[in-house]
């Protein structure tokens, strides 16, 4: 059975750092993984997601720079480390897998999901 799950999230003040864990179990070879974050109210936004090589990476532009994801193979985790936090990336993230082609980094696209983790960055 596949699942995946997040680990990392907290409570940290503007301008501080966080790192993500996304762990999955049950997951075949070639699938990729992605990061969304949801704000209650609104849809889930593709934060990174990473391809299975680990050679094709997408950001959303509001995190481009400060945001970097990575994938540890000898750890079979995935993780997301987020500089220079603002309030605006405050939200539950979670962590997505998809097989297939390499494409976008939109929700839809993504056929398992995790839990999720909070990540509050205060005003």
């Amino acid at each position: 059975q596949l699942q995946l799950v997040e680990s990392g999230g907290g409570l940290v003040q503007p301008g501080g750092s966080l790192r993500l864990s996304c762990t999955p179990s049950g997951l075949p070879l070639g699938y990729h993984i992605g990061w969304f974050r949801h704000v209650p109210g609104k849809e889930r936004v593709g934060v990174a997601c990473i391809s299975s090589s680990g050679a094709n990476i997408k950001y959303a532009d509001s995190v481009k720079g400060r945001f970097t994801v990575s994938g540890d193979n000898a750890k079979n985790t995935v993780y997301l480390q987020m500089n220079a936090l603002k309030p605006e990336d405050s939200g539950t993230y979670f962590c997505a897998a998809r097989a297939g082609v390499w494409s976008d980094c939109v929700e839809e696209k993504y056929s398992y999901w995790g839990q999720g983790t909070q990540v509050t960055v205060p005003s």
